[in-house]
């Protein structure tokens, strides 16, 4: 089932693997993001397989929905979202963190892989180095009814190390200096992840088939007509998601998808859809600000470069 309804190819994942991937939809465009966890054998009978699928939390009910709907292989799904919490340590003090709440040996872990034990003398843990924000770090998953204990644990052992809690708008401006996509934003059910510079996630040598893989490949194959790119801008307001992006004359070619000031550069940055021949690096475009305009270039990613 995993394997119909990713772009990506969980095949390839060991148990102990993560995996960025889309779940597109049956038109081109992309139902939700999701973060794909390969599990322990002792989860599934011999022979089968177990994935646990991260999805966006305003997405939860429609994903459900879409992904019951492909089940055409008596696969057993389980949502357990309502007794599931995630908290994420990110930063460079992440590892130092954990690392007071942890066997440190079971937190060396490559990028994009996952171990599961005791934190804070919390049994079944699931700590992940996805580093989802693009500052590193892990996100551990636990049961809801022991988050409020492991987050007051987390608190503690970091506090000498000025460990801070933080919530959407942190995480948002630190994963846009890295060029993450965030769904509702940079894609959507309208967005081809070709567009949206996803290509990488959209596996289409791959034997089996998913929804939208002959669409992608047209879309590979003969080009795209519009193209998600980042732009640094020469200003000092915030281009906001929904502004329009204008040529040298004033004609509307495209949309904000995400924008703020970057406390690391100190510079307005943003991402937007505009059509191909705007897309190259260093192509002028401007945001409109109402009456005004406001300069911006286009750039390659990431933002912030560590």
């Amino acid at each position: 089932l995993v394997l119909s309804i990713g772009s990506n190819d969980a095949a390839k994942l060991k148990v102990g693997d993560a995996q960025y991937s889309c779940i597109p939809n049956d038109d081109g465009g992309i139902v939700d993001d999701m973060l794909v966890y390969r599990l322990t054998e002792d989860m599934c009978s011999e022979g089968e397989m177990a994935f646990m699928l991260v999805v966006n939390a305003s997405n939860i009910q429609k994903d459900w929905d879409w992904i019951c709907s492909k089940n055409t292989f008596d696969c057993k799904m389980i949502d357990i979202s309502d007794q599931t919490g995630l908290l994420a340590i990110q930063g460079p003090n992440a590892v130092q963190v954990l690392a007071r709440l942890c066997d440190p040996s079971a937190i060396e872990l490559d990028y994009y892989t996952f171990s599961k034990g005791a934190v804070a003398g919390i049994d079944n843990v699931l700590v992940s180095a996805t580093g989802y924000t693009g500052s590193g770090g892990f996100e551990l998953y636990v049961q809801k009814d022991e988050l409020a204990n492991l987050w007051n644990a987390i608190m503690e052992v970091g506090a000498d190390l000025g460990i801070e809690a933080v919530g959407l708008g942190a995480r948002d401006t630190l994963r846009l200096e890295m060029g993450y996509c965030l769904y509702g934003n940079d894609i959507n059910d309208t967005t081809s992840p070709i567009e949206a510079g996803l290509s990488w996630i959209t596996k289409l040598k791959r034997e089996s088939t998913f929804p939208s893989k002959e669409i992608f490949k047209k879309h590979r194959a003969e080009g795209v007509s519009k193209k998600l790119v980042a732009f640094v801008a020469n200003g000092k307001r915030v281009p906001r998601n929904g502004y329009a992006i204008l040529d040298a004359s004033n004609n509307e070619i495209g949309n904000v998808t995400s924008g703020t000031m970057s406390p690391c550069l100190s510079k307005p940055i943003g991402m937007g859809y505009v059509p191909i021949e705007y897309a190259k690096v260093g192509s002028i475009i401007y945001v409109s600000l109402g009456k005004k305009t406001m300069e911006a270039e286009v750039v390659a990613l990431p933002f912030y470069k560590v």
